[in-house]
């Protein structure tokens, strides 16, 4: 018997096939035992050993003659043994090639996917910092607007404690009677002028009534001389001022249904609505915010 290597050129993958003779046919003979076949990538050839006798001349030898003939049973199994390790290193260079390749494609791909978790973690911590910002924001207005409640507070407390002590204090216009007198008077004639009545009932304390009705000829002169009309006036002697009213007078006209507060409670309350920002001023000072007064 008798072994034979041939070598052509073909396009193909890197292959190594063991395939039995009788199911090659290349169209110029027929193998009788089994073949190699190795297809080297890189020069993209292969290299076909025969190990046993077959018959191929024909349109085959004239297109591919082989290399060597009558190889001996040494030399092909060294040739087979430089194949092997030809194609082991093969393999090792491209296993090696696909793992630097796979290597480098999972760096991309974990650096890309460390990259985008970084941004989504400094977006969420950005999103939890103005969060938080903004919470700061919020709690320092409310402690801001709770203090200045607190303030306004206070200040309004100092201007009600102000005017309870003015209330506390009215009693003692009434301990001069000469001066109390000539209030009452002119809180009667203003009175009178806000009401227009022909028929005027005059309600006062019980302890002014004297004192009011030595007051009714000035004040009718008084209103007269100012309105140019004629006016009836009365003092009511069936009901009183409350016992813990200060002083001052009531009007009342068509019958009880118009009614004028003049006491010195009533005056004091209509009086304090308009010097409220002149105490705030005495006590506190002007407001440097402030552009205009009332």
């Amino acid at each position: 018997s008798s072994h034979s290597f041939i070598y052509f050129k073909v396009a193909s993958l890197y292959s190594l096939y063991f395939i039995s003779a009788d199911l090659i046919r290349l169209g110029v003979g027929k193998l009788t035992r089994r073949a190699v076949i190795i297809i080297r990538k890189s020069s993209v050839e292969v290299s076909l050993v025969f190990l046993s006798d077959f018959s191929f001349f024909g349109a085959f030898s004239s297109k591919y003659p082989p290399s060597t003939m009558a190889l001996s049973d040494a030399d092909v199994q060294k040739q087979i043994k430089h194949m092997m390790a030809f194609i082991e290193q093969e393999a090792n260079e491209k296993a090696e090639e696909i793992d630097a390749k796979a290597e480098e494609e999972f760096n991309i791909e974990k650096g890309r996917l460390v990259q985008h978790q970084r941004l989504k973690i400094m977006e969420y911590y950005d999103r939890k910092e103005k969060q938080v910002e903004l919470q700061k924001k919020i709690q320092s207005s409310n402690m801001l607007n709770q203090a200045r409640l607190k303030a306004l507070k206070v200040r309004e407390d100092h201007v009600r404690n102000v005017l309870d002590e003015a209330r506390k204090r009215l009693g003692e216009v009434t301990k001069d009677q000469p001066k109390y007198k000539k209030l009452v008077e002119k809180l009667m004639i203003q009175g009178l002028l806000q009401l227009l009545e022909p028929n005027v009932l005059i309600r006062a304390r019980e302890a002014d009534k004297d004192m009011v009705d030595d007051l009714l000829p000035s004040v009718s002169k008084a209103y007269q001389d100012i309105a140019g009309k004629e006016i009836n006036l009365k003092v009511d002697s069936d009901q009183f001022l409350p016992v813990d009213t200060t002083g001052g007078i009531e009007l009342l006209a068509q019958r009880g249904k118009i009614k004028i507060s003049n006491t010195l409670e009533a005056r004091l309350e209509l009086i304090a609505q308009q010097i409220v920002p002149d105490i705030r001023v005495a006590i506190f000072g002007r407001n440097p915010n402030r552009k205009f007064d009332d």
